[in-house]
Order: C-alpha cells, then structure tokens, then sequence
C-alpha cells in the first residue's frame, strides 16, 4: 500500500467513522451511502479470485471447476447484483458450494440469505457470527448494538475454527478471527495462481472502533474488552503472509484506484501489494488510539 493508498485509507476511515452515527435502526438502508447499493462491473483480482460486489461493498468470488466460494453478501438488496456478476464471468451462482462472511453488519452479511436460498451453498461462520446469522438479530455484545438493523436471518449455519482451513475442491480458504468491530469478526486467507505463480490473499475484515453511543472500548468490566479484542486481532493480521489486500469496504484498500491502474495499463498487477495488511493494521490502531484518547476525556 503506498503512501498516498494509505493517505486515502485514512481520510475514508475517518468518513466511515463519522458517518457510523448515521446508520440507526431500519432507517439506516435510507441513509447509506448510495455507492453501497450502486452495481459494478465484475472483475478478476488475481487467478481464481474475482471481485462480484457493489461499488461500496465487497463480494469475493473463489471459482473453480468443482465448485466456488463466495465471502459477504453485502446488502439485503445486493444478493441480485451479485448473482448478475457472478454469471457475467461466466459462472454459475447454482456452483458456489461455500458462503462466507466478515461480520455480521446488514451491510456485508444482509445478502447471505438470499444468496443461500439461489446456490444451495453451504455457510460457515464463527460462533458468534453464526448465531447472528441464525437469528437475525444484532448481537448485545456488538459495539453498534441498537443501532443497526436486523438481517433475514440464514437457515443453516456451520460453525469454523479458527485456523481450520475449508474446502471446497481444491480451494483452501483460512479463517483467522479478528474481532472488536463485531464479537465474531473473521479474517479469510486462501491461495491463488497465474501461471505458477501462486499469492497469499487476505481478506481482512473491519478493524474499525465505531460503536453505538454509551458503549467504551476500554470498558474493564468486559473480558475481553474491545481494546483488547483489537489488539489481538491487529497482531493477528501482522503476522499473516499477505501479497494481495481485500477488506469489506474496497475503498479502504484503494481497489477501485488499482483497478483504473490496470485499465489503464499503468501497471500490470496493481493489486498486489505485500504491505498492505500491514499498512491497514496501522490505519486502524491509529483509529484506536484515538478512540481511546477521547474515552479518557472527562
């Protein structure tokens, strides 16, 4: 992530942090920011990985020739543009075998129903994110608990372990959990190849400390408390090997900017960026640090 990447990952952090006020009950779907409902042309990241979401959010697509991997949703609404990407690589929704998520926010796992009722895939989930996924309701435990909106809730959810890779064909995908922006908050990494070539892509889920107000992440009376809960996940994905950089919201990892790159033919692999993840790490402890600076104030 260059210099600028990393600028821009700043500035965008803070609007999202600001904004997060903007997203209470089921008022938020008409506050969003309208790019999070916009569609986007598919296109590939790197070998078997291609990007099927919207302009604001996120969906990843694993494909292979035994079946492929989706990771979020986005929103309730979103589940039909992802499909319409997903077949205009040339793929079908009906051979997704495995759904995936970040978190549980409506704005990255709203679609999941929808897109398990189209593929017949299997979801797979953290404990925590899976007994939001069953019941549709926000998590008590969850930093912006009371002020976002419930999702349909999935009708079938297994439960993954940290570090326990799932299958689907030869897809490898690794989850690492990473949680403080949600109790189940979960990090995927997998493999893929061009032409022998094979990197190391991480899917990092939001490291942001946006609450609803009242909660503190330094509140000592929750074990862990978030501030704990971070940073553990931020050495989390220090450590992890990382050549190309994905998240749930693309502008906090400048993809969209790397893409016109590549239309531009201004460079030949834009996505790949070894420093990312940990560049993405330091833009959130910064928000952290911040945070905990102004739950100290009087």
């Amino acid at each position: 992530m260059s210099k600028a990447t990393w600028t821009l990952g700043r500035a965008v952090l803070a609007r999202l942090v600001a904004g997060a006020g903007l997203f209470a009950g089921m008022s938020a779907h008409a506050q969003m920011p309208p790019e999070w409902s916009k569609a986007q042309k598919p296109f590939q990241i790197y070998g078997d990985t291609y990007y099927v979401g919207t302009q604001g959010l996120s969906s990843i697509l694993i494909a292979s020739k035994n079946g492929h991997v989706l990771i979020d949703g986005a929103l309730p609404t979103s589940a039909q543009l992802i499909v319409a990407n997903i077949r205009a690589l040339g793929f079908r929704i009906e051979d997704v075998k495995l759904i995936l998520n970040s978190h549980v926010h409506f704005d990255h796992a709203g679609g999941i129903a929808e897109l398990q009722k189209l593929s017949g895939a299997v979801v797979a989930a953290s404990a925590a994110s899976a007994k939001v996924l069953r019941s549709g309701d926000v998590d008590q435990d969850d930093p912006q608990f009371g002020q976002l909106p419930p999702i349909n809730r999935v009708a079938s959810v297994q439960v993954v372990i940290d570090g326990e890779t799932q299958k689907v064909g030869e897809i490898q995908v690794t989850p690492y959990f990473t949680p403080g922006h949600t109790p189940g908050g979960t990090s995927w990494t997998w493999q893929s190849c061009e032409q022998n070539k094979c990197l190391q892509i991480v899917y990092a889920d939001s490291l942001n400390p946006i609450s609803a107000k009242g909660y503190r992440y330094t509140d000592s009376a929750r074990k862990p408390n978030g501030v704990e809960q971070l940073e553990k996940s931020f050495a989390k994905l220090r450590s992890v090997s990382c050549d190309i950089l994905l998240v749930p919201h693309p502008e906090l990892a400048d993809l969209f900017g790397k893409l016109a790159k590549l239309e531009q033919k201004a460079t030949y692999k834009p996505f790949v960026d070894p420093d990312g993840c940990k560049q993405y790490v330091a833009i959130s402890r910064e928000k952290l640090n911040k945070r905990i600076a102004d739950e100290q104030l009087p």
